[in-house]
């Protein structure tokens, strides 16, 4: 008997090590396809993950390398990651010839990890390539597409993300660059736009006569001119089902797109069972209305997306729309005759909703992203002309534009391990670059950059190419320090130019592109300000850096050699204890004018600080918070103050809502010119109220005018004093 017990006890110890040594093994992580040939683009770049650090002599083209279909090895060339555990092959340097039937990309087994241990068995992968994105053409292969993401999900209880590169983040003045003024060529101010020429929807528009405002579930067209003289000419008011969020004006036109929810009295399941097409529960509609009467808005058009808004752009009279749709892709597996297509309406051709043909569905070689973008473009000039739709599989939040071209930026999860968690980092970023030519938008291509990207301000195109900044990694995550680093891509983004290391253990907060400067701030205890001069697109060189107390949100251009920083000071709070860590604490609003005229010495020339912990502003997330014009020296943005209390360190006292208008100049730095408020009374309430919380701020002429949810006061810009008040409530 103890024979019997000794033999099974030696016989579980050796299963053990044998499982220890498979599962310990130095080994790729990245999931394979098996047999199935990968389709990729001529430009793509793999991203090979392992589960150690490599040794760096082993990045090299002996050990990991593609061959063609004769058997050639092809000129891939090798990188290898910040934290040494993943290894990039790119293409070509003219991509991957399109005439070859296959590719293969091969592993030997002397790779060797950073502690000297040989790589495991390691099979092949074969690729082939196509010039264009493939069409899904069936819902054989569509259904299919998405069986294969919920098998996936299955064996690695992994459900795939929906969070967005911000969500990630919160963890803890030529035509194609910024726009310096928020100012149009006429007196009125304009939306506060990334790109000249490149109009961004916002909640409130003005033509210089009117001002249109998205509040409460409608839309408000008043006039403005005289301040002392404003009338509420119109409302457009909307049912429940619909909810109006952004605005675009064009000559004689209004735009208003809004979020729209069907509000079946049928359960949803139920809905579905029953019939073989989903119901379309959400959507993104935009309704065009003649406003030449602006008392009388006539609607002229409807256009309807399914799906979330994600942005939107107008190009002088072409207006782009840009959704993302998630299916409820899982009651295939109850009702495999439903039909998953995203739907879409346009009154310019047919009033009722119709479905993206299969043949119209494009997706991205390799993606197994669980969602639809879609992207609409019409003329406003032409509205009887139909609206022209683009149908991706998988989709981004991201989103650059210029006049000739759209970017949108996608977290890379394929090419992450599955079911691996203790291989598991943070994505790196697909970039894929869409030609705009009137409504025509078509991908051009698609490059991989390590790390993600913050928001739009992070991207730009400049002189035929397009420049990011990205964070590699999690600032939180001590055990693999985060890195930043910029990369420069050409027209057809083939690498030219690029930073890496920068700021380890930091992440990036803003960003600004300024022609051949580039301005990027990180933090975790200090706000590194990196200067960085990039007139050589291939050869950038950071020349200057400024430590500060704080952190920057957002960057907005002064002049060439002056930037405005927005954000918050910060304090460190030393800890008592073995092994405690200081405490970084977020205090009032921080607004700085930075001197960069000596790119390698910036400098802080003036700040100014605005209350204490819990204060904050709009434009700490929302750029289009922000009324500046150099011009008329003036730089205005809503705010809320709190004060610290000096008892309770966690405790903020309530102080002051509604906005800052100051003057700022080069010379003076910051002057606080006037406070205005919507809250009525002569003491503050112990809280915010949102009715009064002021949104928006524009000028008109020598008056700016200050919008709420519950009314609009004009104000003479050279006296400061109020001329004039409209309610806005029913």
């Amino acid at each position: 008997m103890r024979k019997w017990v000794v033999l099974g006890g030696v016989s579980i110890f050796l299963l053990a090590g044998i499982v220890y040594y498979f599962l310990s093994q130095f080994k790729v992580v990245n999931e394979w396809e098996g047999d199935e040939k990968a389709v990729v683009m001529a430009n793509k770049v793999w991203s090979i993950q392992f589960s150690e650090k490599v040794a760096k002599e082993s990045v090299n083209s002996d050990f990991i390398f593609v061959l063609d279909d004769k058997g050639g090895k092809v000129a891939t060339n090798l990188s290898l990651s910040d934290d040494q555990k993943t290894v990039y092959i790119a293409p070509p340097k003219d991509g991957y010839d399109l005439d070859a039937k296959h590719y293969t990309l091969h592993f030997k087994r002397d790779i060797k990890s950073a502690s000297g241990r040989k790589l495991g068995s390691a099979q092949p992968w074969e690729f082939i390539v196509k010039e264009n994105l493939p069409v899904i053409g069936s819902k054989e292969k569509l259904d299919g597409y998405f069986k294969e993401l919920m098998k996936e999900e299955k064996r690695s209880r992994r459900w795939f993300t929906m969070r967005s590169t911000d969500e990630m983040a919160k963890e803890s003045a030529k035509e194609e660059n910024s726009s310096a003024d928020s100012a149009s060529g006429n007196d009125f101010s304009d939306t506060n736009n990334q790109v000249q020429g490149v109009d961004e929807a916002d909640i409130v528009k003005t033509d210089g006569k009117h001002i249109f405002q998205a509040e409460d579930n409608e839309i408000r067209i008043i006039k403005a001119v005289p301040g002392e003289e404003m009338k509420l000419l119109s409302r457009l008011p909307y049912g429940p089902e619909f909810m109006p969020d952004q605005l675009f004006l064009h000559g004689g036109q209004l735009v208003v797109i809004g979020y729209h929810y069907d509000n079946s009295a049928r359960p949803y399941d139920g809905i579905a069972k029953d019939s073989a097409v989903l119901p379309m529960m959400q959507s993104t509609k935009a309704f065009v209305y003649n406003v030449e009467n602006p008392g009388k808005p006539v609607q002229v058009r409807e256009v309807e997306l399914e799906g979330g808004y994600v942005s939107a752009r107008k190009v002088d009279n072409l207006v782009y729309l840009v959704t993302q749709h998630h299916p409820d892709y899982w009651l295939l597996e109850e009702n495999d005759q439903i039909d998953i297509r995203p739907k879409y309406s346009d009154t310019a051709s047919k009033s009722v909703r119709q479905m993206i043909s299969y043949d119209n569905i494009r997706y991205f070689p390799g993606s197994k992203e669980p969602n639809y973008m879609m992207i609409a473009a019409f003329d406003l000039d032409q509205p009887g002309k139909e609206a022209a739709i683009t149908t991706y599989l998988g989709s981004g939040e991201q989103l650059y534009m210029s006049k000739e071209s759209l970017y949108l930026a996608i977290p890379n999860w394929t090419e992450r391990p599955q079911g691996d968690w203790s291989a598991m980092t943070a994505p790196d970023t697909n970039i894929h670059k869409f030609s705009v030519k009137g409504m025509k938008v078509e991908l051009q291509g698609s490059a991989l950059v390590q790390g993600t990207v913050l928001n739009q301000f992070s991207m730009d195109e400049y002189k035929g190419h397009f420049r990011v900044v990205t964070t590699k990694g999690y600032a939180w995550d001590d055990s693999k320090p985060s890195s930043n680093a910029l990369y420069i891509l050409d027209e057809n983004l083939k690498p030219t130019g690029k930073i890496e290391s920068l700021a380890r253990g930091e992440r990036i907060y803003s960003s600004r592109f300024m022609e051949d400067r580039i301005y990027m701030v990180t933090f975790k205890e200090t706000d590194p300000l990196f200067v960085i001069e990039a007139s050589d697109p291939a050869n950038p060189k950071v020349l200057g850096e400024l430590k500060i107390p704080g952190f920057s949100n957002y960057l907005h251009p002064y002049d060439e050699n002056h930037l405005i920083g927005f954000g918050h000071d910060t304090k460190i709070s030393t800890e008592k204890g073995v092994g405690a860590q200081p405490r970084i604490l977020t205090n009032g609003v921080k607004i700085s004018l930075f001197d960069v005229s000596d790119m390698k010495n910036p400098k802080e020339k003036f700040t100014e600080i605005i209350g204490g912990r819990g204060t904050y502003s709009p434009l700490n997330y929302d750029h289009k918070a922000l009324l500046f014009n150099r011009n008329k020296n003036l730089f205005a943005f809503p705010i809320s103050v709190y004060r610290n209390n000096k008892k309770n360190e966690y405790e903020e006292i309530f102080e002051y809502q509604g906005a800052y208008v100051y003057n700022v100049d080069t010379e003076n730095g910051f002057t606080l010119k006037s406070k205005i408020t919507h809250i009525t009374g002569e003491q503050m309430p112990f809280y915010e109220e949102y009715e009064s919380g002021i949104h928006r701020l524009l000028y008109i002429g020598d008056t700016l005018y200050a919008l709420s949810p519950n009314k609009i006061t004009s104000h003479d810009l050279k006296t400061n004093e109020k001329v004039g008040e409209l309610g806005l409530r029913r």
